[in-house]
């Protein structure tokens, strides 16, 4: 069976930073994931476990579902899109909030190298304060709930694609 982790970046004291953990609470404390799912709020800490699956095979999982806020132009507060590691415009790197790079060559590394499938689930960020300023935004609460019925929705349809290809 597919196993998969959930990371959910951010900092929760910097306003819509705090995207990421919210999604993981909401998914841990309402959601019946299955047991090869695990959500794990990795605050501003997710580069040590993705490096610690680049360099050791043992406890691989099959997919990795990154959230994060980040802040695009063209983007709609709330808005909620999957972006490749791939994709991200050079010139957003060193802006793209997935907790300070390495970060993307990581990911990449890891879609490359391992057999590891890598999401980013991310979420336009409507406002994010320079000093401590904990709680979401109306627009990003409701990416929130989206973006748990979107994470339960990836896991029914792996969960689904092993039985059928188990029978």
């Amino acid at each position: 069976m597919d196993s998969t982790v959930i990371f959910g970046c951010g900092n929760i004291l910097l306003g819509d930073d705090g995207f990421g953990p919210a999604v993981v609470e909401k998914l841990n404390d309402a959601a019946n994931l299955p047991e090869s799912v695990e959500a794990i709020d990795a605050m501003t800490g997710v580069r040590e476990y993705l490096f610690d699956y680049l360099l050791s095979e043992e406890g691989r999982p099959d997919h990795i579902i990154i959230l994060d806020a980040v802040d695009f132009d063209g983007r709609a507060p709330g808005e909620l899109f999957c972006i490749e590691s791939s994709s991200i415009p050079a010139q957003k790197i060193h802006d793209f909030s997935l907790h300070q790079f390495p970060t993307v060559n990581l990911l990449q590394e890891l879609e490359v190298h391992t057999s590891i499938r890598v999401t980013i689930l991310a979420a336009q960020a409507e406002y994010i304060p320079a000093e401590i300023e904990p709680g979401l935004s109306e627009s990003m609460k409701s990416a929130v709930a989206q973006a748990c019925e979107q994470i339960l929705r990836i896991v029914q349809n792996q969960q689904n694609e092993v039985t059928i290809n188990d029978v």
